[in-house]
């Protein structure tokens, strides 16, 4: 059977995080043994924390790392880092806010043998039209930078051959804000096989998203920085 890690960054998520683990960890069902279900948190000012390592009495194939950056991009690559380092056959990203639904899940796992990479594309968002604004500019972007057209660049809802992330991801640095998008950008530049399916994203109903829209302006204008650098090593 294959080994599926489903991977997620935290930041002070202690209104969602019982309920995000009882609905994602049942998608471990059925898959290997050494699959698992790892949170990385570290930095949080809430109990998320303390709320992970109880659940670990409950749920034994759920993992805490313990990433001692605060940030979603750099925990997000140092859960790709793990995954692949265990000897996962599948990485499946989301996020720990519960905006994401995991009986969607299902359509991905089952087409797996079939792709590289299958993204969530998010054609109606509940997280608000400033969020799906940037999301467009960033499609824009990547299609100036990189000549590569994509509908959703950033959707945390992914399923990936673990083999196809590794290739990608140490061409990017540890403390990268932006992962997600450039593996999507690797994929598609390099031609892996790869499909976007629709997805759901609801809005938040507990918690406060860590990245407003000041925030990200300034991730923005790093990035164009980092596009550039990015796109002259890919040449």
């Amino acid at each position: 059977m294959d080994t599926l890690y489903i991977v997620m960054p935290a930041y002070n998520e202690e209104e969602n995080i019982m309920g995000v683990v009882e609905q994602w960890y049942p998608k471990l069902k059925g898959k290997s043994e050494n699959s698992r279900l790892v949170i990385a948190d570290k930095g949080s000012k809430d109990r998320t924390h303390e709320i992970l390592l109880s659940l670990k009495e409950r749920f034994p194939q759920l993992e805490v790392l313990e990433n001692d950056n605060q940030y979603h991009g750099p925990k997000v690559i140092a859960l790709y880092e793990y995954a692949i380092k265990q000897g996962a056959d599948y990485i499946f990203q989301t996020d720990s806010d519960g905006q994401t639904n995991p009986e969607e899940f299902d359509a991905f796992w089952e087409a797996r043998n079939d792709y590289a990479g299958i993204f969530g594309n998010r054609t109606v968002r509940g997280d608000g039209k400033d969020r799906a604004f940037v999301e467009k500019v960033v499609c824009f972007l990547l299609k100036l930078y990189f000549g590569v057209r994509v509908p959703d660049a950033n959707a945390p809802f992914r399923l990936m051959e673990a083999k196809t992330v590794e290739k990608y991801l140490y061409k990017m640095p540890k403390d990268y804000n932006l992962p997600n998008i450039m593996l999507v950008t690797y994929y598609a530049h390099n031609k892996e096989k790869m499909v976007f399916k629709e997805i759901s994203f609801k809005p938040r109903t507990a918690g406060i998203n860590s990245l407003n829209i000041p925030k990200i302006i300034k991730i923005g204008w790093k990035a164009l920085g980092d596009f550039y650098r990015l796109k002259k090593e890919m040449d």
